[in-house]
């Protein structure tokens, strides 16, 4: 699968990674799911024995992030040109820190697996592991 139309419709189940030490050494996991339906990627998880829930809103000229774990207003993102995979978003966060957070979202081919994955890119651009969701499909 390689566009985002060919997973319309579809459910997935699997394991969410949380990477919250700044050395991206201890990985907290839950269980999590995302669908696909249209242009909108939604997804959960949870932190602490708490609920949480996302989504990715796909357009051509690109995309709004939102999660009701640290970005519950949404968050404008742009399309990295020429990125592997199904799309790659990025966007700005933090007061005028310049941060910037990238989502990818791919299909493993040998394993049928989709992957959401997200990551901290530093100002000085450094890249931290955030997130990663790897899913069946359901």
């Amino acid at each position: 699968m390689k566009t985002l139309a060919e997973l319309n419709g579809t459910q997935w189940v699997g394991s969410a990674e949380l990477w919250l030490d700044p050395l991206g050494d201890n990985v907290v996991q839950s269980d999590c799911t995302v669908s696909v339906d249209g242009n909108v990627v939604r997804y959960t998880w949870s932190h602490e024995g708490k609920a949480h829930q996302g989504s990715l809103t796909v357009r051509e000229d690109g995309a709004e992030f939102s999660d009701s774990w640290h970005q519950p207003e949404p968050m404008k993102c742009i399309r990295v040109a020429g990125a592997w995979g199904i799309f790659q978003l990025q966007g700005e966060y933090g007061a005028d820190l310049d941060w910037r957070w990238r989502t990818a979202l791919c299909f493993r081919e040998p394993t049928q697996q989709l992957v959401l994955q997200m990551t901290n890119v530093a100002p000085w651009g450094e890249e931290a592991r955030a997130v990663r969701m790897t899913c069946a499909r359901q």
